[in-house]
């Protein structure tokens, strides 16, 4: 009996080892799974901060903003509109009724005249332009045969500009080479010629040619100077006061007073002149009666190609136009070529978990070329690749079939693009702008959310840095701000009283970058969802005032920076504006080879 219970013992106290010992591994494979776990979870919060959001939450929408747009959320015929069309255009594509058109042969490639010749009355019969197929190419000219009219009004002037194609819906075409010559002055009271550029509808930095030859010190252009001297209405007192400061000195070194220029200004009104623009190897020069009067470095936001128009305007009689040494093949515009469909440019996958910084990038559907450059330049930052970071296009849909054909096929093959259906519209860019803290809030659960452009250089570490700098559990809005800023009550941008009946916006950061704390986007978003939410013509503006709104409830740490640039760049730049596809690439290989930010600036 006794030893009945005895060998119970040892067969329970048996078994309890066993099942102790199978209880320690489970417990030990558990420690193992939560070591290799948690501890990294435990580690990146202590390091980055906790998010300032609810747990991740996704939609599977594909490339369509998870954005709700209908009739209900908005009070506009516009906006009803608007998004009535883009709902149509899109279940269209989805369905694969929408084809684009066939390429037809005389699309592709093409042998284009290697010259062209326009007389007065008919370039006058085609409003006083002349289209130039293939573009320019080194070594071809223009040539104008006219003569400056008099003028009924004060000023006396013609504008001969190198245009290239419009690439944007409700934007002039850009000015590839803008040559004004004023006979009766502007501001200065004497002659001057003017040349500029201009790209989306903004001005680069002119040069004016007033009489003066440049300084030695400056950039030639193919080893010519930029301005050429001509006589000027003060020449004579000039010199007169220079001969009697200086009358001993020519006379110890036996100089004497000599003239070294004797041409005048080269435009006289009713006087025949013949102005020939040549392309060189480093910028345009320009010849009026065979002598060289100015020339004009290359601005990297065009090529030669670009200028595929000439017009002429102002108090001019045009008596024939000639272009020669054209280029003899067209070059092809077509997405197809604009986009190169390699897996180096796709977008990585999303993580599984919150990022720290949401990069929404405006763009337009027919903008294949800038998104490619973007694709190619500061996407390729070590922070997007690693999705760290995580930038998306938002596109809303177009007007041509075709163009919302191929963005579709570019948003499934890149993974970038995010198409918001509505029809794209200037006054409703502002639903993108929504649609991007829709994104940043509830599809990968960002810290920070950045607006820009396709024609934004985004200084991505910098952007980090500077958000990083602000402390945590506050809520900020970091970009170029503009203070007491009025509203243009005319001209292209105005903004009537009805629109806005105060006389100063709320302070806004300009829209080509800034930054916002996820709960200030996620505000935005509630207030969107709920009708509550005002949508201004001007996205920037309407960022400013939802920002405002906020802020009457918890505060708002404003940091305003100048290198958020609003026109092109600066040296330290943080973002760049107004930057072309070529320069794009410029600034990423001059901060790839130098790490610090150096602008593309044209001489």
């Amino acid at each position: 009996m006794k030893r009945g219970r005895i060998g119970k013992l040892d067969t329970f106290f048996t078994f309890t080892r066993q099942r102790s010992t199978q209880i320690l591994i489970v417990l030990a494979l558990f420690y193992a799974l939560f070591v290799s776990v948690e501890i990294p979870f435990v580690f990146r919060t202590v390091q980055e901060q906790p998010s300032r959001l609810p747990p991740l939450v996704r939609h599977p929408n594909g490339v369509v903003s998870g954005l709700i747009l209908n009739d209900a959320t908005f009070d506009s015929f516009l906006y009803q509109s608007a998004c009535r069309v883009g709902r149509e255009l899109w279940a269209e594509l989805k369905s694969g009724n929408a084809q684009a058109p066939v390429s037809k042969p005389d699309n592709r490639s093409r042998p284009c005249p290697e010259s062209i010749w326009v007389s007065g009355p008919d370039f006058l019969g085609r409003g006083s332009s002349m289209v130039i197929p293939c573009g320019l190419t080194l070594g071809s000219h223009v040539t104008v045969v006219g003569e400056p009219l008099r003028a009924q009004r004060k000023a006396c002037q013609f504008v001969m500009e190198l245009q290239g194609l419009k690439t944007v819906e409700g934007e002039e075409p850009p000015r590839v080479l803008h040559l004004n010559p004023r006979l009766r002055g502007d501001w200065s009271g004497k002659p001057v010629i003017e040349l500029n550029t201009c790209y989306r509808m903004q001005w680069g930095t002119a040069i004016r040619c007033d009489g003066w030859k440049s300084r030695a010190g400056e950039d030639t252009v193919d080893g010519l100077v930029k301005c050429d001297k001509w006589i000027r209405a003060d020449d004579d007192d000039r010199h007169a006061v220079e001969t009697k400061v200086q009358w001993w000195l020519k006379r110890l070194i036996g100089r004497t007073k000599r003239v070294t220029v004797d041409w005048p200004f080269p435009f006289s009104v009713n006087k025949l002149f013949v102005l020939t623009v040549s392309a060189g190897l480093e910028g345009y020069h320009v010849n009026v009666d065979g002598r060289h009067v100015t020339s004009f470095p290359y601005r990297t936001g065009f090529t030669l190609e670009d200028a595929t128009g000439l017009t002429l305007s102002g108090d001019i009689s045009v008596h024939s136009v000639f272009a020669a040494s054209l280029p003899s093949v067209h070059p092809n515009i077509s997405p197809q070529q604009q986009l190169e469909f390699s897996t180096r440019w796709r977008a990585p996958n999303l993580p599984p978990f919150g990022v720290e910084l949401f990069v929404g990038i405006l763009s337009a559907g027919n903008h294949f070329a800038e998104r490619m450059a973007v694709r190619k330049s500061w996407m390729q930052h070590s922070f997007i690749k690693s999705s760290k970071v995580v930038a998306r296009f938002f596109v809303a849909l177009h007007p041509k079939k075709e163009i919302n054909v191929e963005l579709k096929k570019e948003a499934e093959y890149f993974g970038d693009i995010v198409i918001v259906p509505y029809m794209d519209n200037y006054d409703l860019v502002v639903l993108k702008t929504v649609a991007i803290c829709e994104y940043g809030v509830r599809t990968v659960s960002a810290e920070y959310i950045m607006k820009g452009d396709d024609d934004t250089f985004v200084k991505v570490d910098d952007v980090m840095t500077q958000a990083r700098n602000v402390p945590y559990s506050t809520s900020f809005y970091i970009g170029n701000i503009n203070y007491r800023h009025t509203p243009l009550r005319r001209g292209k941008w105005a903004v009537t009283y009805e629109e806005w009946p105060e006389e100063e916006y709320p302070p806004y950061a300009n829209g080509p970058g800034y930054i916002l704390s996820s709960d200030i986007a996620s505000y935005i978003l509630s207030e969107f969802e709920v009708h509550k939410l005002r949508l201004f013509k001007m996205e920037d503006v309407s960022m400013g005032m939802w920002v405002q709104q906020f802020n009457r409830t918890k505060p708002v740490y404003y940091l305003h920076s100048l290198m958020f640039c609003q026109f092109g760049c600066v040296e330290g730049y943080i973002t760049a504006h107004y930057q072309s596809p070529r320069q794009m690439m410029c600034l990423w290989d001059k901060l790839q080879m130098q790490r610090i930010p150096e602008c593309c600036n044209m001489r």
